[in-house]
């Protein structure tokens, strides 16, 4: 695998707004409050999912996770943003933009999977509750956990391989904020159709098949509450998916929209926005969204974060 070829240069031009010199400062104070909020967000999740042991279930270790994730996909991309904009330096090494292409593009199609893996420890839990205890078993976790991390990384270093490996004739200037697989391709001075044509491939695989499985599970859900006769039995069963189906909403839209059209199709300004948002908004919504629309959690909040911050028994 050449990561590097004739053509490739020590290092990379991130333009991103640099066109809009008057953007730079509105969008390093977004980024630095959107980045604090999902730092304390997906901390606060992870520690109380561990700490309390009401959370010990399937649902809060796959929850677990998902912020480590979002924990790891902000930070592959935004502090390097940030000082790009406070020193106004547009610059990324060859060697770091690779890195930032593969661990971006890991974490993204991994979240993919894991969002899909949930989706089936829902159905399970509503649609075959007498055998969730058996089916939704710790190993069985544990192994879909694994097999959703090995695939993501094994998708990205698939199409990392392929974009890299595109001859760039020198071209150096990225028309994006960070490394993504569209902003690549555009330094291509080759026929990148072939190209795309296979990355799309992998991207169906990664995207399609997994919101698939999802609204398939949703279906089976949707027909399993409606006939509980309880009302607030239907309200706490579509008050736990509901939080899942927000958060697969926003990640899979803009997702979706970026991968599953070319890169010379899509208007560089509008990709960027999508890109912003399902890189650095969508994991600062995620803990919002879990903590906020769940009981469970906002009830193991008030029981652990005393003893975290006031040692508290």
């Amino acid at each position: 695998m050449n990561w590097a070829n004739e053509s490739s240069p020590k290092e990379f031009i991130l333009l991103g707004f640099s066109d809009r010199a008057w953007l730079q400062m509105p969008l390093f104070v977004v980024l630095l409050i959107s980045y604090t909020i999902t730092m304390f967000g997906n901390v606060s999740i992870m520690m109380v999912c561990i700490l309390d042991p009401k959370l010990h279930t399937p649902m809060y270790f796959f929850l677990t996770n998902l912020s480590i994730l979002d924990l790891c996909y902000t930070t592959t991309t935004v502090p390097h943003m940030l000082v790009n904009i406070g020193y106004n330096k547009k610059t990324i090494s060859y060697a770091g933009c690779v890195a930032q292409l593969i661990i971006f593009l890991a974490l993204g199609a991994t979240e993919c999977l894991l969002l899909a893996v949930m989706s089936f420890d829902r159905y399970v839990a509503v649609c075959r509750p007498l055998h969730c205890v058996v089916i939704m078993n710790y190993w069985f976790c544990l192994r879909m956990a694994a097999f959703s991390w090995f695939t993501g990384f094994s998708n990205s270093v698939l199409q990392s391989s392929l974009t890299l490996n595109m001859p760039r004739c020198g071209h150096q200037e990225v028309d994006h904020f960070f490394c993504e697989v569209p902003a690549l391709l555009k330094l291509s001075c080759a026929d990148t159709k072939p190209i795309e044509a296979e990355l799309f491939f992998f991207s169906v695989l990664i995207l399609l098949i997994p919101v698939t499985s999802i609204l398939i599970s949703y279906g089976f859900i949707a027909q399993a509450v409606l006939k509980i006769r309880s009302a607030k039995g239907r309200r706490k069963a579509f008050g736990t998916c509901g939080s899942h189906m927000v958060v697969v909403s926003l990640f899979y839209g803009t997702a979706i929209y970026m991968y599953l059209q070319p890169p010379s199709s899509t208007s560089k300004d509008w990709g960027k926005m999508v890109s912003l948002f399902y890189g650095i908004i969508t994991p600062m919504l995620n803990p919002l969204i879990y903590s906020l629309r769940n009981k469970d959690m906002k009830e193991a909040f008030k029981r652990v974060m005393p003893r975290i911050f006031f040692c508290k028994k």
